[in-house]
């Protein structure tokens, strides 16, 4: 049979650790989707990824394969003496030949029922991204999604289905975490359990709210007299308009904090929503509002620069 590097295919040491392999399966699957990639050879390579992910992340044909050795891709791989007797002739096809079994097919041979017991290969899992916006992942909430889903033909050729799944979206739920579909993946090619599908929530940018981890940031704009004096203001939140004090004295730039008005995880803490100052002035002041700036620019003994860097130079 041909070797195919599993450990290559994804990038890892030979020694990695699950953590590890997952996590290159994820990045590759991410990269070279079909939904999303552009390279030509894009497909094959999120094919490949997926094959040796279904190998390397189960322990007994992780053992199994880690047996065969190192060598070359592509290269003629005879099995380790034993290694026959260890998991069974009818997992090689007929009378245990090895001349034209595919690498892949041989694994999945293996299955959940142990080595040796051959049982139908369970269908390809999928991975997809599913925009939701921010009041979605902030109260949680059902929707409905709608996606072109691989799958085989009457006449035995690939196509793409469109389908619309009911998804709920947990209380909380965070920009790039992955949602189980279980057995909504592809179906097994020979009657055995379908795959499952992974939709990887990708919270879309909000017309208010910039999102940074639980905590959310939005622009408060100030007249000049508000930030002076200082005002109540009403600011909006995710849950609905609340006021906050703005003290006197309040500068640019500034952030004002509302404790626990961010995005919360579904259970009692929360994040905190800050209100970042921003002082607008009158693009086109009233004859009174030019009458009372000017009277104001006469008497006050402000100097916005007094504090401003002078430069250098001789």
């Amino acid at each position: 049979m041909k070797f195919k590097d599993y450990y290559e295919v994804l990038g890892v040491a030979r020694d990695a650790t699950e953590a590890e392999i997952k996590k290159a399966y994820r990045k590759l699957a991410h990269r070279f989707h079909p939904d999303v990639s552009s390279d030509p050879d894009g497909e094959e390579r999120f094919k490949e990824a997926a094959e040796a992910y279904a190998t390397l992340k189960d322990t007994g044909k992780r053992a199994a394969y880690d047996q065969l050795g190192s060598h070359r891709p592509g290269e003629d791989v005879e099995p380790p003496s034993g290694w026959r007797q260890t998991f069974g002739d009818e997992t090689f096809g007929q009378g245990g030949r090895f001349e034209d079994v595919d690498l892949s097919d041989l694994f999945a041979a293996f299955g959940r029922g142990g080595a040796g017991q051959r049982q139908p290969a369970r269908g390809q899992d999928f991975e997809v991204a599913a925009p939701v916006t921010l009041e979605q992942v902030h109260d949680g909430a059902e929707i409905d999604i709608d996606l072109a889903i691989p799958e085989v033909g009457d006449d035995g050729l690939p196509r793409r289905a469109n389908r619309t799944f009911r998804v709920r979206i947990p209380t909380g739920a965070a920009d790039g975490q992955r949602l189980r579909l279980a057995a909504k993946g592809a179906p097994s090619p020979n009657g055995g359990r379908p795959g499952d599908l992974y939709l990887v929530l990708a919270v879309q940018p909000h017309p208010v709210f910039r999102v940074n981890g639980k905590d959310l940031y939005l622009d408060l704009a100030l007249a000049p007299w508000e930030a002076v004096l200082g005002a109540r203001v009403e600011v909006p939140t995710l849950g609905g308009a609340v006021e906050m004090n703005v003290p006197p004295g309040t500068a640019a730039g500034r952030k004002l904090r509302l404790s626990k008005r961010g995005l919360g995880d579904g259970e009692d803490t929360a994040g905190d929503l800050y209100a970042v100052v921003r002082i607008e002035v009158p693009v086109a002041p009233t004859v009174r509002e030019r009458e009372l700036f000017t009277e104001l620019g006469k008497v006050s003994s402000f100097d916005a620069r007094a504090r401003a860097p002078t430069g250098g130079g001789s």
